[in-house]
């Protein structure tokens, strides 16, 4: 059995990336191949991508765009609040964490932004609900600022505001970007095509949670965050279409993998087929889960002590992962979201 300690390890702080990269795929990729024992690790360039993917194969991205989900406050008091939006609930209603001196009661106004007011509601642990004066998605992207990282030290720019959203970015609702996307640009997508790679798109808000650590050395005891996303039928489709012709469902990013997974767990629970679905998911994947769509996952390199270093440590192999990281320590990676990536195969596929 697996504990938190199990996850940890040595990271420089200058390993972590604080800025993005000026072009998108000039990041590093760390391809981890599970054919043989140990694993062959092979530095490349994320350009390299296209040749590292057989045609016919389908790559499903997450679309979610990234809200101005962060607001500095001030309540009627005249004390200082800093809220962070975490979903739209409604046209004027969203969840949303305080911070504050001293936690706002029910009917509490707030001045956002110096702009505008909210009025706290009803509270949804660890949330607060508010209402907004107008359209929240309208009030939100013109007054707010864009939710970086807590590691990343310094505050937005409108460099941020772009490199901080893949090119793909369409559905708003995500509090923190699917960085494994954020290597793509138009033309790498336009070379993946060419190659005859397949590509879908499902949407899965990121939620302030994705942050969380985990505070319980016995993993079985944490409790994941709550995500809305969405499988379109044309993903459900082509991912039909895709096992039919022999490829590989390849996820870009953990969000994409954990939407996947939770539909195909979902549906395998009920006794049916990968359907079209939209559901709240809290799934967990640690070491010893049976993965059941997800064949190959690229990836950032994630925090220590991580769900999602868990995560891809269930994925490739838990020694596989140490000495990945290991490597990438050594060889000098950019860690975290605007670091560089890793592209996974599943360990069953090793035979």
């Amino acid at each position: 059995m697996f504990t938190l300690s199990d996850f940890d390890f040595n990271l420089p702080p200058e390993l972590i990336a604080q800025t993005a990269l000026k072009e998108r795929s000039a990041s590093r990729l760390l391809e981890v191949d599970n054919s043989s024992d140990p694993a062959r690790l092979v530095d490349r360039q994320f350009a390299e991508l296209p040749e590292c993917i057989a045609p016919g194969d389908l790559l499903v991205f997450n679309d979610t765009k990234v809200l101005k989900a962060r607001f500095f406050g001030q309540k009627a008091s005249g004390g200082k609040v800093e809220v962070l939006v975490e979903r739209l609930t409604g046209e004027r209603t969203a969840l949303a964490q305080i911070r504050a001196s001293k936690s706002p009661a029910a009917g509490t106004t707030i001045k956002l932004a110096g702009a505008f007011d909210v009025t706290v509601g009803e509270r949804v642990e660890p949330f607060y609900t508010l209402h907004f004066p107008d359209d929240c998605l309208t009030l939100i992207e013109q007054y707010g600022r864009l939710p970086l990282p807590p590691y990343i030290e310094h505050d937005p720019d409108a460099t941020d505001e772009t490199r901080y959203q893949t090119v793909f970015a369409q559905n708003p609702g995500a509090v923190a970007a699917p960085t494994a996307g954020l290597h793509f640009d138009d033309a790498l997508i336009a070379r993946l095509d060419a190659r005859g790679v397949e590509r879908a798109t499902l949407t899965l808000h990121v939620g302030a949670g994705t942050f969380q650590p985990v505070r319980v050395e016995n993993i079985a005891e944490h409790k994941m965050h709550s995500e809305w996303y969405r499988l379109p039928q044309t993903l459900v489709d082509k991912i039909a279409a895709t096992r039919a012709r022999g490829g590989r469902v390849i996820a870009v990013g953990t969000t994409s993998m954990r939407a996947l997974e939770a539909a195909a767990r979902g549906a395998e629970a009920a006794g049916r087929q990968l359907a079209a679905t939209t559901a709240e998911t809290d799934i967990f994947i640690t070491p010893g889960y049976r993965f059941r769509v997800v064949d190959r996952l690229v990836t950032n390199f994630h925090l220590p002590k991580s769900t999602l270093l868990m995560l891809v440590s269930a994925f490739a192999g838990v020694e596989t992962i140490r000495g990945a990281y290991q490597h990438a320590i050594e060889e000098r990676y950019r860690f975290f979201s605007y670091g560089d990536a890793m592209l996974l195969t599943r360990r069953e596929d090793r035979a």
